[in-house]
């Protein structure tokens, strides 16, 4: 039996959703081909585009689903994401803002704020986490200037991150900024007590600074707390070997 434009549909959207990709590509493109008029079939093309790392197709499918639906928030967010990624941030800003007040229409201030309160969050975390995985990859190639940027964009979007915090730290720390490393790593101990890699990382900080007291003191509360930390127990380890 000859499939129809409907079952093509509901079959890209389960093999979507299966996140088998190929598969819902074939499907969408038999929608397309009879109903051009579907903005989530753009939308998750636009997201299947963009997980494949082709961001001017994943551009272009969002862009179409925002012209089929211009107060459609979901495509917005996806595009502005995008956007950011490929470091085009007033554009991002821009698509996101459209949608926002196309679907608001004369609904009210208030409405808005409301869902500026809801989405904004959501927005700055996915796009400070893409900083912080550009960021984790100029540390590991040693380019620690560049990793300093990308970490600070994060914390800029999203200042409660401890984990992006803590690296940035200790990036600080590699280039012999101690200042900076304590600042930071201090911070984010402040930020959450109980997040131990702060804790480690601020004592390997004082460590190397020739502290030896600050740094056990530091080490002895995350073993206190969590006594099977590794890298704890390694560098208090290193301690009583030295003495």
């Amino acid at each position: 039996m000859t499939m129809q434009w409907h079952d093509h549909y509901e079959a890209g959207k389960l093999a979507f959703n299966e996140k088998n990709y190929e598969v819902a590509k074939e499907h969408f493109a038999e929608v397309i081909g009879v109903k051009d008029n579907f903005a989530d079939v753009h939308n998750m093309l636009g997201l299947i585009s963009f997980d494949e790392n082709f961001y001017d197709d994943a551009i272009k499918s969002f862009e179409r689903a925002l012209e089929l639906n211009p107060t459609y928030i979901d495509a917005a967010l996806n595009l502005s994401i995008v956007y950011n990624e490929v470091g085009e941030f007033d554009k991002g800003m821009e698509v996101y803002q459209r949608a926002k007040e196309a679907e608001l229409g004369d609904m009210g201030t208030q409405k808005a704020k409301m869902i500026d309160s809801y989405l904004d969050p959501n927005v700055k975390g996915k796009v400070a986490n893409m900083h912080a995985d550009i960021g984790h990859i100029y540390k590991d190639l040693n380019m620690l200037d560049n990793a300093i940027v990308e970490y600070e964009k994060a914390l800029v979007l999203s200042p409660g991150f401890v984990d992006i915090k803590t690296m940035l730290g200790a990036v600080y720390r590699e280039k012999r900024n101690f200042t900076e490393a304590l600042k930071h790593l201090e911070e984010a101990v402040a930020l959450n007590p109980d997040f131990t890699p702060s804790r480690v990382q601020l004592g390997l900080t004082y460590y190397v600074m020739g502290q030896i007291e600050n740094s056990r003191n530091e080490w002895l509360k995350v073993l206190k707390k969590s006594p099977d930390d590794k890298l704890a127990r390694m560098y208090m380890n290193l301690i009583e070997k030295n003495k």
